[in-house]
């Protein structure tokens, strides 16, 4: 199990909710419209995809019952709607930027379901780079590579099998991508209690001292490897 600090602030890692009754995913519409990655200050390495440009138009494709109010949008990006956007700036909410308009330009159902009824104003936004960093040392994780650079902290993982965050680089956002981690989105506490309270939907939360991403099934990093045959 990951260390815990006693009385330390939890953290979870925010999802789209696949297969749940809200689960929603988009493309764009205009596919090359794209720039350049972001770059780490100290290295010049990216640190996250392409940036989405305008125009802001998508198609949406609705899996679950009723369309949802966070869906995973192209590069960085994430799509909200106009009553999530309005709650978590009207409770001072911080960690998300930009706030651009959506056009939604088609709904398809890709699951049988009822007809997809008003859509929703859209806003897209991007989570800021915090200077919260991943503590390799009381993570169970496998990168694949060396950190060589210790501001951005790559290359990237293997498997995560939980994580913590060194004590004091969180500098209190309420949603951000970790150094070390940036693909990640994490959120405070705060931030889970609000999309409870609001009732969100297609928000998977996990704490990310249990979150587990193994897709090549390789174990803990303190799991006996299978030797050659």
């Amino acid at each position: 199990m990951v260390t815990q600090v006693s009385e330390s602030p939890r953290f979870f890692l925010l999802e789209n909710d696949m297969w749940g009754p809200h689960d929603t995913q988009c493309d764009t519409v205009e596919p090359d419209n794209i720039g350049d990655a972001p770059c780490c200050p100290r290295c010049g390495g990216a640190i996250g995809m392409r940036e989405w440009l305008l125009p802001y138009r998508v198609n949406l494709e609705l899996y679950g019952q009723g369309l949802a109010d966070f869906i995973e949008g192209p590069g960085y990006n994430v799509l909200i709607t106009e009553r999530f956007a309005e709650a978590f700036r009207a409770e001072g909410l911080t960690g998300l930027l930009g706030f651009h308009p959506v056009e939604v330009v088609r709904v398809k159902r890709k699951r049988k379901g009822p007809k997809p009824g008003a859509v929703p104003r859209y806003f897209t936004v991007t989570v800021c780079f915090s200077r919260a960093a991943v503590d390799d040392g009381r993570s169970r994780l496998r990168r694949f590579a060396p950190v060589t650079c210790p501001e951005c902290r790559t290359p990237g993982r293997d498997s995560i099998h939980g994580f913590t965050l060194e004590p004091g680089t969180w500098q209190g956002e309420d949603v951000f991508r970790p150094r070390g981690l940036q693909g990640c989105i994490l959120v405070s506490e705060r931030f889970a209690e609000f999309v409870k309270r609001h009732g969100l939907t297609n928000v998977k939360l996990t704490p990310i001292e249990e979150y587990i991403w193994d897709p090549r099934r390789m174990g803990p990093p303190d799991a006996p490897q299978a030797g050659p045959t």
